[in-house]
């Protein structure tokens, strides 16, 4: 074993320990305390679960390799924008209002502030984005332990299914939201440690985000020297209207994603819920103003030590990644010697994965092997912390909004509890099984969840909340329409299922927003030409858009709403 490996089990092994710990101290045997974690989280520690719920593998692994390979380094500004403007969105146009209307998952607002119908869509919409979501957090624990710990990437995949089925199961909300906390401090000190070290080394400056600035005009004479277009000029990669169409999917996507919603109600108030928001951002900026620095810093790197490396005389951190797969030469010319003139990626002598980039970084910059095993503790970090956010909206959705609301309204907490966990059983067994064959690299994946998100649930939410007179059937047809349009472009589009060009050029993970206009228009449409809710929810819509005059109180047990289960609470 390589003092790498050891180190990165070293890690692993005290941060795994300690997530089990926590969930097993935290166990719980309410459903409250299962899918909402009784509504008790203080404000700043459920800030830190959000922004680790949030901050995937997508974030911490794919993004910084993004920025450096993919985009060139401006479009990477794509998923900073839209990545974090999504959380202005939900924190003014919906998390404090449903906060107030008091639910478990997003289904249960939809079912009762529309329908049963709806409710059920919604339960699909749910199950579909969260596993699509899933598979990208999967891959990433997968390819950790196939580089660090030298398992292939099947067993790592299982071994990360097991951890999160320990601790998922064993406390629910409550035991993943403190989980949550403790894995975000993981993961945002293996991202920094390693960020200000590199800065110090390569600019004299230990703040990367100054540092970053300093080295861009180096970078760019690298990029000429190697015939690359410049590392911050504008649509090398991505053309415009891609440019905006993903910045607005990611947004609004990020405002429909319900692992994320369902983090507003586990808070203390819609006050908690505010400042739940605003926590999230402080925490998520750490690591989002630092991931433009990390893709510079390697990229730079990179440029500097390998190009005209004779084949077979690379660095030993390019050789351990070469030999797991993401790193690929391809003497073109056959001149024995890595070219990288025109581009690295696809097509080209020298392909390099983009979910390496952060993990590879400690190594490339010579830093010793205990951070570069602290890197790879925070990689799971963030990977198992979003897994098991969405793991529960999948049970949370199958256990209650189907089993308890439409099966079984008789049920104990008991037998809830055990739907619940069971449910959850299965479907860490799928999302082992898409972790294993991902539809693309880890972002790319995160990225059509997103669109998925925006395309079914964000408009429903947001007429739902703010016009009283959308109906039960526009709201079901509008989410039908968004969902199974997108998807469809999705699947046509996707390099692995055919790869169309699409129309006018739109790529999968642009179409969010499309399928969004399209779930407005349908939803829009429909609730003009059909009965409008009863009076009583239409008033109950106006109050819950002032959500610090009063607490909600939805009293409903079987069914859909009705004017006797509605009350409010002035407090």
């Amino acid at each position: 074993m390589s003092s790498v490996q050891a180190w990165t089990l070293v890690f692993v092994a005290l941060s795994f320990g300690l997530y089990i710990y926590i969930a097993y101290a935290s166990r719980v045997s309410t459903t409250s305390g299962f899918y909402v974690a009784g509504g008790g989280i203080p404000a700043p520690a459920n800030g830190a679960a959000i922004a680790a719920d949030w901050m995937s593998a997508a974030s911490f692994i794919s993004m910084a390799g993004i920025i450096a390979l993919s985009t060139n380094g401006y479009g990477g500004s794509v998923y900073l924008m839209g990545w974090t403007g999504g959380y202005v969105l939900l924190a003014m146009l919906l998390a404090p209002y449903l906060r107030k209307f008091g639910k478990f998952t997003v289904p249960d607002f939809v079912g009762d502030r529309y329908s049963e119908s709806a409710r059920l869509i919604a339960v699909v919409c749910a199950i579909v984005v969260s596993f699509v979501y899933v598979a990208g957090q999967m891959s990433g624990v997968g390819v950790v332990f196939q580089r660090f710990l030298g398992v292939n990437e099947t067993l790592g995949v299982i071994i990360g299914m097991a951890i999160v089925f320990l601790y998922a199961v064993f406390g629910g909300m409550k035991g993943i939201t403190w989980t949550q906390v403790a894995q975000y401090s993981v993961l945002i000190v293996a991202y920094l440690i390693p960020a200000v070290a590199i800065s110090q080394h390569l600019t004299g400056i230990p703040v990367p985000q100054i540092g970053f600035g300093q080295i861009m005009g180096d970078l760019n004479a690298l990029q000429a020297e190697f015939g690359l277009d410049p590392y911050t000029g504008a649509f090398a990669n991505m053309n415009m209207l891609n440019m905006l169409l993903m910045t607005a999917t990611l947004m609004f996507g990020t405002a429909g994603l319900p692992h994320v919603i369902v983090r507003f109600y586990t808070a203390r108030s819609v006050r908690a819920a505010r400042f739940s928001a605003l926590w999230a951002l402080f925490f998520i900026s750490l690591l989002y103003t630092t991931a433009p620095a990390i893709g510079a810093f390697s990229k730079f790197n990179i440029l500097q030590q390998i190009p005209g490396t004779a084949i077979g005389s690379e660095p030993g951190w390019f050789k351990s990644w070469q030999e797991v797969g993401l790193i690929t030469v391809d003497d073109l010319n056959g001149n024995g010697v890595i070219d990288v003139a025109g581009g690295i990626g696809k097509g080209f002598e020298l392909a390099i994965n983009n979910d390496i980039v952060v993990l590879a970084t400690p190594e490339i910059a010579g830093l010793p092997a205990p951070i570069i095993g602290l890197v790879a503790a925070g990689g799971l970090a963030a990977a198992l912390s979003t897994a098991s956010g969405l793991l529960l909206v999948i049970s949370s959705s199958v256990a209650n909004d189907v089993y308890y609301k439409r099966i079984n309204p008789q049920a104990t907490e008991a037998r809830q509890l055990m739907v619940g966990r069971i449910t959850m059983g299965f479907a860490i067994l799928v999302a082992g099984y898409l972790g294993i064959n991902p539809p693309g690299f880890v972002a790319q994946v995160v990225a059509l969840a997103f669109g998925l998100g925006a395309a079914s649930f964000f408009p429903i939410l947001f007429l739902g909340i703010f016009w009283k007179k959308t109906t039960a059937m526009g709201a079901a047809a509008g989410m039908a329409a968004g969902l199974a349009t997108t998807l469809s472009y999705q699947i046509w589009t996707l390099p692995i299922y055919g790869g169309s060009d699409g129309i006018l050029g739109i790529s999968a993970t642009s179409f969010g927003f499309v399928g969004m206009l399209i779930n407005f228009i349908v939803t829009i449409s429909v609730s003009q030409v059909t009965p409008a809710p009863s009076e009583r929810m239409q008033q109950l819509v106006e109050e819950v858009r002032y959500p610090g005059r009063s607490e909600l109180v939805v009293a409903h047990a079987d069914g859909p709403l009705d004017d006797g289960d509605l009350e409010l609470d002035n407090r």
